[in-house]
């Protein structure tokens, strides 16, 4: 059944791949066995139909999705971040005048259950790109009394929530998707976002904080798109105050972490203002375990594979904080050898480091991924990237036993953008495998981004913008685009 879906009007490049993930999650997509099959994984994922409304822009918050139950399409409503509502529509027109006509139409059998005597109802009324005054809004809810409702109003907790939703010519120029033609809708509330879960989990009320804290709605986007549900095993292994990791434990996952920085992991700020004192705050199971280990070299006991379902997290790109691995100059230099730390010293030992680029770290991460996760687990992490000439480059990290599922970009500056990607374990680790990723991912350093070694992309973000018109250096109202969509 086709129903009506309506995003909240941000992150734009995100709101596709959480719904689809969450359909996913929820059986959206019927299969005929339980496995991850590799020949029909691609089929489930891209089997969700969408549909624009008419003359409506790509970048549009209205769309229309077809879905094989309601109860499906509640489930994804409930648990997305993005989704504003998803509605059974009754009818929809250019005018108020086609709207009565197109409700009118509609199947007196799929109204009448909810026009019922017995049954309480509220009508809200919503617009995009326009405020409605209160009595317009008033004027507007009166004009529908040719539907027969029979019910009690009950603004607190009705049985039923039905949307009266406008949009209209608004103009080009107030950094909304122009709307060739006004289209107004009414329909009925099958579910919507729970966007309490933002004020709930805001970072400025966390009790414990460092400076690359993952943002409540960011972190509860990547958790969807990783599919993450009760039961689940999720790992970030740069777990830092935790932030994506109280995502996940949210929505009754297990939850485990680790951190090069052992003051992060085993002190914080004191017994009361650490990690483990965030999952105290809210109220939330306690990780298995948090771990003072190195991404470049991962404490599994050798031998020890597929046992994660979820992998989620924010690699150390050096705009913030610059990435680390275990080891020192010493060391690397040859000027000392390995050693062991006396038992007595190793209570205040800080271990040496050195700087990791993140082509080293991005080519760890996919390869523990890879023989970490399940078949069918999910690798979901942010990916830095340059944009020149208003675009991005496209040339992702690649592994043989993964596929890209999604790359949602999140604009940072005109020069600089995150993408979340999301990769799919599709095949087993073997040797063979890991020697051909290596050689992957030397191609993949030396030929395409040479600037993710240490110190350029911290460069380029920095560095001072130089555009030049005319022979002088100058911005205007009108270099700038009319409509930015991926800004929101």
């Amino acid at each position: 059944m086709w129903y009506l879906c309506v995003f909240y009007h941000r992150l734009l490049d995100y709101r596709k791949p959480e719904f689809d993930s969450l359909a996913e999650l929820f059986g959206a997509f019927s299969s005929s066995d339980s496995d991850n099959n590799n020949n029909n994984a691609q089929q489930r994922r891209n089997s969700l139909e969408w549909k624009l409304p008419h003359r409506h822009h790509q970048d549009s918050p209205f769309h229309f999705v077809n879905l094989p139950s309601e109860e499906i399409a509640r489930n994804i409503a409930n648990r997305s971040i993005l989704v504003k509502g998803l509605y059974e529509l009754w009818g929809e027109g250019s005018s108020y005048e086609e709207l009565q006509e197109s409700i009118k139409n509609y199947p007196d059998g799929r109204k009448s259950p909810y026009l019922a005597s017995e049954s309480t109802f509220k009508i809200t009324v919503d617009s995009f790109g326009k405020v409605i005054s209160l009595q317009d809004q008033n004027d507007r809810i009166e004009g529908l009394s040719y539907i027969p409702f029979k019910g009690q109003v009950n603004l607190q907790n009705p049985d039923h929530k039905f949307w009266l939703m406008e949009t209209d010519d608004y103009g080009s120029r107030n950094g909304l998707p122009p709307v060739v033609q006004k289209r107004i809708f009414f329909g009925r509330e099958i579910g919507a976002a729970d966007r309490k879960l933002l004020p709930t989990y805001q970072l400025k009320s966390r009790n414990y904080l460092g400076p690359t804290a993952m943002d409540a709605e960011i972190a509860f986007l990547m958790i969807n798109q990783a599919l993450v549900k009760p039961g689940k095993l999720v790992y970030d292994p740069f777990v830092g105050t935790g932030s994506i990791l109280i995502a996940a434990a949210h929505f009754g996952a297990m939850t485990m972490g680790a951190d090069i920085d052992i003051r992060v992991v085993r002190d914080g700020r004191g017994p009361d203002c650490n990690v483990w004192s965030n999952f105290k705050q809210y109220g939330l199971q306690m990780p298995i375990s948090l771990l003072r280990a190195d991404n470049n070299l991962p404490p599994w006991r050798s031998g020890l594979k597929e046992v994660l379902d979820a992998i989620i997290c924010d690699p150390p790109y050096g705009v913030r904080a610059g990435g680390r691995k275990s080891t020192g100059r010493k060391l690397v230099k040859g000027v000392v050898g390995p050693y062991t730390v006396p038992y007595d010293k190793r209570t205040d030992h800080i271990p040496s480091t050195a700087s990791y680029s993140l082509a080293e770290c991005v080519n760890d991460l996919l390869d523990l991924a890879a023989k970490m996760l399940v078949m069918g687990g999910r690798l979901v992490y942010f990916y830095p990237v340059l944009r020149e000439n208003d675009s991005i480059s496209t040339n992702y990290p690649k592994h043989p036993c993964f596929e890209l599922v999604t790359a949602s970009e999140q604009m940072l500056s005109l020069r600089y953008s995150r993408v979340l990607l999301t990769m799919v374990k599709i095949g087993p680790y073997t040797e063979e495998i890991a020697e051909s990723a290596r050689i992957k991912h030397f191609e993949f350093r030396d030929n395409h981004l040479k600037w993710l070694e240490e110190g350029n992309l911290r460069y380029s973000v920095f560095s001072t913008a130089e555009l030049e018109l005319d022979g002088a250096t100058k911005f205007t109202n009108e270099s700038k685009p009319k409509y930015r969509g991926k800004y929101v």
